[in-house]
């Protein structure tokens, strides 16, 4: 008799494998519900941290009767500040936060297509880690581009890649400039930037080129996004039902903060 137990609880693991049913696999669906209607949107497996403190939060009731307190249209729609349960009309919001923030996941397989879901974050002169806001978060609306502007971006993007580099190297040089510039050496401390902007380009030159793939490209061109947000942000889901919702909101009258003139609000729910 055990060994017949044994037979089938083995059969079942099988089963489950070749079935891809383990809980690693299972897709996390949310749906956010609004006076607009309602928006379904997949959270994805490999951003797992970012997933699993959306569901804690909306499990915690945090993404209960919150406020889409910053909307762009032909940008983006975002919620997530818990200042905004009640707040005050005219107030700015979008400072609020819960006390910490999530690593960064950033993952070169999403981009910034219409419909995606990312973490809003500080900025990179206090947050150069890119960490995440805990709860605050975005639905991307954007527009769609032009082949010319996405051409135009690839050239700003390796002009800001070379920036990056040089003002690393004339960090590191800051103590041999300061010394040439105390005694007076001009003509050095001159010579001295080109010779590390010489150096930033040949670098440069032998990195991969900073381009847009056929997959971003086709999106870009035909169901728009916002290209320049790539890999700056960590994109978590996806909305598989109510980009019309997304839009209807994203059209709505706002004030001098981008919050919405009458209160947009939402809940969030596991589904």
């Amino acid at each position: 008799m055990r060994k017949l137990t044994l037979l089938l609880v083995f059969a079942g693991l099988l089963v489950n494998m070749s079935c891809g049913t383990s809980g690693a696999d299972k897709e996390t669906k949310v749906v956010i519900e609004t006076d607009y209607g309602t928006i379904k949107l997949k959270l994805y497996n490999e951003t797992p941290q970012h997933r699993d403190n959306f569901i804690k939060l909306i499990k915690d009731g945090v993404y209960t009767d919150l406020l889409f307190h910053r909307v762009i249209n032909g940008f983006m729609i975002q919620g997530g500040d818990p200042q905004s349960r009640n707040a005050a009309p005219g107030v700015q919001l979008g400072s609020g936060d819960l006390g910490y923030t999530i690593p960064a996941e950033i993952n070169p397989k999403f981009f910034h297509r219409r419909g995606v879901l990312a973490a809003a974050r500080q900025g990179d002169d206090i947050n150069p880690e890119k960490r995440s806001s805990a709860s605050q978060f975005y639905i991307m609306q954007g527009r769609k581009f032009r082949t010319g502007e996405l051409d135009t971006m690839q050239m700003r993007m390796e002009d800001a890649r070379k920036m990056s580099m040089l003002q690393e190297k004339i960090k590191a040089a800051e103590p041999e400039l300061n010394k040439l510039g105390a005694e007076g050496k001009q003509d050095e401390v001159l010579a001295k930037y080109n010779t590390l902007k010489e150096e930033v380009i040949a670098e440069a030159a032998k990195l991969p080129p900073l381009t847009f793939t056929e997959e971003q490209r086709q999106a870009y061109t035909t169901i728009g996004g916002y290209p320049s947000l790539d890999n700056k942000y960590t994109i978590f889901g996806e909305v598989i039902e109510g980009m019309d919702v997304v839009d209807n909101i994203a059209k709505q009258q706002t004030d001098r903060f981008d919050r919405p003139v009458q209160d947009i609000k939402f809940t969030i729910k596991l589904q």
